[in-house]
């Protein structure tokens, strides 16, 4: 027990020596959650907003109240024809134009959208802010009720992605690293050749890693709650039970990634193009799964983060219980163990 508990302080105190290797291990955390945050969000604010209306009646001007004292909409100017309005959103002067027909205080109806469509993801957005603005009217109701996230804020998405993602990239890409780099000093003999077991020296490696991301984890939780305003509806501990099964998968990947690699560079580039490429564009991170062509469906549902991003969207926005986790844990468990077993195996046939 000595011996494997001086293993682990010696990596330990491998990795709290090298200044920059701790920079990016605690200063990404902070600077994704703050970018994703406040910066890298969808939220809809402060739309460049048109008024396209030739009579300014009462309703009119209900409606036009209803929208410049939303927080989505800036109203900046107010012309008669809808050429206008088309000129100064292809000027970039407006993003959203609002058209009212002769008719619209009579009949509620005749309102026209113009949208700067050149981002579609952004002017869908808008255009739903619109009629949920508009149409939420007295002769005109249609009221919605927004569970889980009234607010809409895209940091209740970004959150449990980010999780998911400097997870994976810490302990996978560091374990990785950090064995091949004893294999390219030569130290990697000396450490088989002690009396400690290969099998105990893997795991006192990746114990550091695996504390770093536990500590990690707790720091994206408290700026989440404390700086984002992101509930944990669900049970804390489940997340972190879960969070513990999704890391020990992480590892196992680290640790297969090393016994392919013969570099630090090819840990890196293989770490880059099999964990951070499909985690961003593949995991539902991003971009909703059930929007992607049915191949990239497919190949999503071999991506780990999915179904742990999935949790834990599931365990801190909507606060379900384990039960109706059961399928992500399910997958994440077998996961783990299928490349935690092909892992274990082509590290002693490497030794054989």
């Amino acid at each position: 027990m000595k011996q494997f508990l001086s293993f682990v302080l010696k990596e330990s105190h491998h990795i709290l020596r090298d200044k920059r290797t701790m920079l990016i291990l605690f200063g990404m955390p902070v600077v994704l959650m703050l970018l994703f945050g406040f910066a890298i969000t969808t939220d809809v604010r402060n739309v460049r907003t048109i008024v396209v209306t030739s009579t300014m009646d009462h309703q009119t001007r209900a409606t036009i109240d209803r929208l410049s004292a939303s927080e989505y909409f800036t109203i900046t100017a107010a012309v008669s024809t809808p050429k206008e309005a088309e000129r100064l959103i292809r000027n970039q002067k407006a993003d959203f134009a609002v058209m009212f027909g002769h008719d619209f205080a009579a009949k509620h109806s005749g309102l026209q959208f113009i949208v700067d469509g050149a981002d579609p993801n952004m002017a869908q957005q808008w255009t739903n802010y619109a009629v949920g603005v508009v149409t939420n009217m007295s002769g005109s109701l249609v009221n919605t009720k927004m569970l889980y996230n009234p607010q809409m804020k895209s940091a209740y998405n970004f959150v449990p992605a980010i999780m998911g993602m400097l997870l994976m990239l810490v302990c996978a890409m560091m374990t990785s690293i950090s064995i091949v780099r004893e294999k390219e000093r030569g130290t990697m003999e000396v450490l088989l050749v002690s009396p400690v077991k290969p099998l105990m020296i893997i795991i006192a490696k990746a114990v550091p890693y695996l504390v770093l991301a536990f500590t990690i984890l707790t720091v994206i939780l408290l700026i989440g709650r404390f700086v984002l305003d992101v509930p944990l509806a669900g049970s804390i501990v489940w997340i972190y039970v879960v969070s513990t099964i999704y890391i020990l998968l992480a590892l196992s990947l680290g640790l297969l990634i090393s016994n392919i690699a013969t570099s630090q560079l090819m840990a890196l580039l293989m770490s880059a193009m099999v964990l951070l490429i499909p985690i961003v564009m593949l995991s539902g991170m991003l971009f909703p799964v059930e929007s992607m062509p049915r191949i990239l469906q497919w190949v999503s549902a071999v991506v780990p983060p999915r179904y742990y991003i999935e949790a834990m969207r599931k365990l801190m926005i909507m606060g379900v219980g384990f039960t109706d986790i059961m399928r992500e844990v399910g997958i994440l468990t077998a996961m783990t163990l299928f490349f935690l077993v092909v892992s274990l195996a082509k590290f002693k046939t490497r030794l054989e």
